[in-house]
């Protein structure tokens, strides 16, 4: 029998959205409904996380056990996923189909569970940002100006390419496991927007194109020393080659 999910426990005091100078604020403007309410969830989450609450622990836990899996299939994580706000903030209680439920929830199930596992065992650091951190930046974070850039750039080129939701949330994963190495956050609330456009028609093009475009835009701040930190190593374990037709 399925376990009722734990509580999630509320913040003493609502947590501030995190932020990081140098990209324009997303809370300038009013966010979308499915990118607040996932930005909320796991901004809640997070500081409980940092706060060693055991409820929040036991969610991350079940969370990551969560990847992989189909969103309408994981009774286990109902309740986890803070889905209801996004249903609360429908405008004049409109209905949604179930194709337009059915795209949201599996946007915000690959979003948070992937959020968990970029927060495991990070206790000192906000994996999750509201500042509008794209999948592109973070990505371009990771790379140092060496020759150990190319299997970085060729990881979020497959995701750039996968052709099927379940394929993109894999190589989603292997991007998210170099991210928790780095600790380089991401904006988990604008990936499940951009999760629930790349399952409309024309998405994944248009998704491609914003993670290209905040690849190539973004500008590394120089240390004091001059020195721009070195990127992760990443290993070779197949995912070089760029693919037009996915394998997995």
């Amino acid at each position: 029998m399925t376990q009722p999910a734990p509580p999630i426990p509320a913040p003493a005091t609502p947590p501030e959205p995190q932020r990081t100078s140098g990209a324009a604020s997303a809370t300038a403007k009013e966010l979308a409904p499915l990118r607040k309410a996932v930005a909320q969830h796991v901004r809640t989450l997070q500081h409980a996380y940092h706060r060693d609450s055991p409820q929040a622990v036991q969610a991350l836990a079940r969370l990551r056990r969560g990847i992989g899996r189909q969103a309408n299939e994981t009774p286990d994580l109902w309740g986890l996923l803070g889905i209801e706000a996004f249903y609360d903030a429908q405008p004049d209680g409109r209905r949604l189909s179930d194709a337009e439920a059915l795209r949201a929830e599996r946007a915000a199930h690959v979003a948070v569970t992937l959020w968990a596992l970029h927060q495991q065992s990070q206790r000192s650091h906000r994996m999750h940002v509201d500042d509008g951190i794209s999948l592109g930046t973070a990505v371009r974070r990771l790379m140092s100006g060496t020759e150990r850039d190319e299997p970085i750039q060729k990881r979020l080129l497959r995701a750039g390419t996968a052709t099927t939701f379940d394929v993109l949330g894999q190589r989603l994963r292997e991007l998210v496991v170099l991210l928790r190495k780095a600790e380089i956050p991401l904006d988990y609330g604008l990936l499940a927007e951009q999760l629930d456009q790349w399952q409309q028609p024309g998405g994944p093009r248009l998704v491609r194109q914003a993670w290209g475009r905040s690849f190539h835009a973004f500008r590394p701040r120089v240390a004091s020393g001059g020195q721009q930190g070195d990127a992760p190593e990443v290993p070779d374990n197949g995912a070089n080659e760029i693919e037009t037709k996915d394998q997995t």
